[in-house]
């Protein structure tokens, strides 16, 4: 049966809770590349540690001052600072350069994966999916997905080695003034569990509205002629004006809850500093911690909570993103409703692995076409409101066959059904007296031409749009196929002949000549049925 036609915002429907194991899913994107990972991983541990080291240095440089005054060796604890400085420098560069490579790799696989898996897809999710709403999973979506995995990552390793190295150092030093400094840490984890729902919900309020603006935006553009033949202008900009309110309002939720949850990790990090400080210079004035230790804890307790502060602000990016990637594996994930069955997907291994026979096809099954035919055939996109009824129709080869009727009679739904871009709701379709299912959907498509009644062009040549129908196409046949479509004529009186460039979906020419052109294309590309 048919799926029932929906609206843009009814498309996603994501799981209410973070979910691990899609990031995890798509973590496993960057493990293709191994190497790349395991620089990043020693590079954004260098950073970590060596931003430890700093305040360890300077334990050591203060302590040094307060015990031997002019004595203290200054100049050793300089070079340790600058040789600490370089090393880095180069650790950051390097993870820079290296993330951003992980980045551009990770999205082009994601964009592959999407890509491929939209071209087995069948006619219905197209049919119920904007093209405004495709193009956003595939741009935008992506680029949030990678931008988050690489920086966030990256950041992640970063604030694990800072703020473990930190601890332990402030454990071994003085874990009772550690222990004070830590104390906030619980309340800090409490508020990022109080936020993450919140903040997740309203990212995907804006990445559903986002998709509806990005299809709005595609359908004006493509029917723009339409639009000022009706003087539709201004009911356009009223239409496209609410979408833009409800996206601004939804951003401004979303911002709202982000700008409080980060200064608020900021507020809880700047007391276990107070805290610190007022423990730590009581412990000085005891005499029970040196002035160095106390200058140490200060700076590691600063740099301690701004990995937090950095986490919560890519936790809340990811809570953003979890809409995007819920989005963007819908497309990756999502299954054709027409596709070959097991057993006949078996049969094409099978026969695929045997000596090519070449009256047989590649599910063993006979290569020519000898009749088509619609037996008992009911179909419908709503139940409520059937579009074919108990259709009888054979073809035979060789034979041409014209269908008359009203708009909306069932003409173009009946080609689609016997071309396989939809499959028959009762009753079947028959090849040499086979139900077509029973064959190779590679195969049978393989042997279609067809001729659109909105003729589509892609950008490029008119020799390029013709060869469509035959790769292998030499420019004898291109001008052959053209003459026995009537195309042959006007092609010639264009300057550049057939090297013209129609332009995007072929705006450079006429219906009429775009029509003739896909008729050329179908009559090259010489199939069994058309």
């Amino acid at each position: 049966m048919a799926e029932p036609a929906i609206g843009p915002e009814d498309l996603d429907t994501p799981a209410i809770e973070f979910d691990p194991k899609m990031w995890w899913r798509l973590f496993q994107y960057g493990l293709a590349y191994p190497r790349t990972l395991l620089v990043i991983l020693v590079s954004a541990t260098m950073v970590g540690v060596i931003d430890m080291i700093f305040g360890l240095l300077t334990k050591f440089t203060v302590d040094d001052i307060q015990l031997h005054g002019k004595e203290a060796d200054l100049l050793q604890w300089a070079i340790l600072y600058a040789s600490a400085g370089l090393v880095i420098s180069v650790s950051l560069g390097t993870f820079i350069w290296f993330v951003n490579r992980l980045r551009i790799w990770v999205g082009y696989d994601l964009r592959q994966a999407a890509f491929a898996n939209l071209q087995r897809l069948s006619f219905s999710y197209f049919d119920r999916r904007p093209v405004g709403w495709l193009m956003a999973r595939l741009t935008s979506d992506c680029d949030r997905l990678t931008r988050i995995l690489s920086w966030g990552t990256l950041d992640l390793i970063w604030s694990v080695t800072l703020m473990s190295a930190i601890a332990i150092a402030m454990l071994a030093l003085h874990w009772q003034l550690a222990v004070y400094a830590l104390s906030v840490t619980p309340l800090v984890a409490w508020v990022t569990v109080k936020f993450r729902r919140r903040i997740l919900d309203a990212a995907r309020v804006v990445r559903q509205t986002n998709s509806q603006i990005t299809g709005t935006f595609n359908e004006s553009i493509m029917g723009v002629v339409t639009s000022k033949a009706y003087g539709r202008e201004q009911a356009n900009l009223t239409d496209f004006q609410v979408l833009s309110d409800k996206l601004y309002s939804a951003s401004v939720r979303n911002l709202r809850l982000t700008a409080i949850y980060v200064p608020l990790t900021v507020t809880i990090g700047s007391a276990g500093i107070a805290i610190t400080l007022a423990l730590g210079g009581s412990e000085l004035l005891a005499g029970a911690i040196l002035a160095g230790t106390l200058i140490a804890f200060l700076s590691w307790t600063r740099f301690f909570f701004e990995p937090i502060e950095e986490l919560s602000f890519w936790f809340a990016q990811m809570q953003m993103a979890q809409a995007s990637a819920e989005r963007l594996f819908g497309v990756i994930d999502a299954q054709p409703a027409i596709a070959d069955s097991e057993s006949v997907r078996e049969r094409v291994h099978q026969y695929s692995e045997q000596l090519p026979n070449p009256s047989l096809a590649r599910d063993g099954q006979p290569n020519r076409i000898e009749t088509l035919e619609a037996r008992n055939l009911d179909f419908w996109y709503d139940p409520a409101k059937p579009v074919l009824r108990s259709l009888n129709l054979t073809i035979n080869h060789g034979e041409s066959v014209a269908l008359v009727g009203p708009t909306g009679g069932g003409k173009t739904t009946l080609a689609n059904i016997l071309c396989r871009f939809y499959e028959p709701v009762k009753g079947q379709v028959l090849i040499n007296g086979e139900d077509y299912r029973s064959r190779s959907l590679e195969w049978y498509q393989s042997n279609l031409s067809i001729v659109l009644q909105e003729a589509h062009l892609f950008s490029g040549t008119i020799a390029e749009n013709i060869r469509y129908g035959l790769l292998r196409a030499a420019e004898t046949d291109i001008v052959m196929a053209a003459k026995l479509a009537g195309a042959h004529g006007f092609i010639s009186c264009m300057e550049d002949g057939y090297e013209t460039q129609v332009g995007e979906a072929g705006s450079r020419l006429s219906s009429g000549q775009k029509q003739l052109i896909s008729i050329a294309r179908a009559t090259l590309a010489a199939r069994q049925i058309l």
